[in-house]
C-alpha cells in the first residue's frame, strides 16, 4: 500500500483562468491578475495584441501561436475566444474553477455586449461549462483608471459566483464605475438596457483618392430596460448612478415571448 500524502493546506483552492481583449500587456489585466492571485492560482492566457470588438470570433483559417511571458502567463496570436478555447482544451493542465475576462478598459453594456471580445471570452468559457465573468471598468482616455475599484468588485462577484453557482449556460457581465472605492455605491443586479449612439460614418480619401471609412459615433444616452422586473434597473443606468452593475447573461438569445407568435404563423 502506498504512503498517504497529506494535502498541502497552503496550496490554492481555486484555479482561475484570466483572459481579456485588450492584450497581454494591458494594465487592467495586470491589476486583476495580482488581485486574484491572493485568492487562487491564476493562469493568464490573453491575446498577444488588442482584440477589442472581436466579439466571439474564432481564427478558424489562421494558425495560432503561443508566446510565454512568464510562469502561467501566455499570449495567443488570436482572439479572446481563441484564448479560452486553447486554454481549456490544450494549454492548462486541468479545468479551472473560474474564468475571468477583463478588466476591460471601457464598459460593455446593453447592446454593446454582442460586439465585446471581453464578453465573448466569458461566453466561450460558459459554453464549455466553466463559471465565467466578464469584468469592465467604465473609463475614458482622459481620466486615470481606478483599477482597485474594479478589482474589489471582481473579487466579490467571483467569490459569489463560486458560492452561488448560476444555471448552465449563464455567465456574469459586470461593469464598474470609474470612481474610488469609497465613492462606489455598491453592487446592483441589472438587466441589459438599450444604449443609444449617434450613428456616424465618416468618409475620407487616401492620398490616391480612394475612399475609406470610419464607423461609430458618440454615446448619447441609456434607456430603461425593455424586459425584466420593474425594480431591476438597466445596466447602463445603474452604472451612471454610481453602482457596479451585475447582469446574468444567457448564452442563448431566443426571445421566448415571441416563440408562440412565430409558431402561429409558421404552423398556419
Amino acid at each position: 500500500m502506498g504512503q498517504y500524502d497529506a494535502p498541502d493546506r497552503k496550496a490554492p483552492q481555486v484555479k482561475i483562468l484570466l483572459v481579456n481583449d485588450d492584450g497581454i500587456h494591458a494594465p487592467g489585466l495586470a491589476a486583476i491578475g495580482e488581485a486574484l492571485s491572493a485568492w487562487g492560482e491564476v493562469w493568464t492566457v490573453a491575446p498577444l495584441e488588442e482584440q477589442s470588438a472581436k466579439a466571439h470570433s474564432f481564427s478558424l483559417r489562421t494558425p495560432l501561436r503561443v508566446h510565454e511571458f512568464g510562469e502561467r502567463r501566455l499570449a495567443v496570436s488570436g482572439t479572446p475566444a481563441d484564448c479560452v478555447y486553447l486554454a481549456l482544451h490544450e494549454l492548462l493542465p486541468s479545468t479551472p474553477n473560474l474564468v475571468v475576462s477583463g478588466i476591460n478598459r471601457g464598459a460593455n453594456l446593453g447592446n454593446d455586449v454582442p460586439y465585446s471580445g471581453t464578453a465573448g471570452a466569458a461566453r466561450e468559457a460558459c459554453i464549455a461549462g466553466v463559471p465565467a465573468m466578464a469584468l469592465s471598468l467604465r473609463s475614458s482616455s482622459s481620466s486615470p483608471c481606478h483599477w482597485d475599484t474594479a478589482c474589489e468588485v471582481g473579487l466579490r462577484a467571483g467569490k459569489a459566483l463560486m458560492e452561488f453557482p448560476l444555471p448552465p449556460y449563464v455567465f456574469l457581465n459586470v461593469n464598474v464605475p470609474n470612481v474610488p472605492v469609497s465613492e462606489l455605491k455598491g453592487l446592483r443586479a441589472t438587466v441589459q438596457g438599450p444604449r443609444i449612439y449617434e450613428r456616424v460614418v465618416e468618409r475620407r480619401e487616401d492620398p490616391s483618392g480612394r475612399a475609406y471609412f470610419w464607423v461609430g459615433g458618440p454615446h448619447l444616452r441609456f434607456e430603461a430596460p425593455l424586459v425584466g422586473p420593474p425594480e431591476v434597473p438597466a445596466d447602463g443606468i445603474a452604472l451612471s448612478e454610481g453602482w457596479a452593475s451585475v447582469t446574468p447573461l444567457s448564452v442563448f438569445s431566443t426571445d421566448l415571448d415571441s416563440v408562440e407568435v412565430v409558431k402561429g404563423w409558421v404552423d398556419g
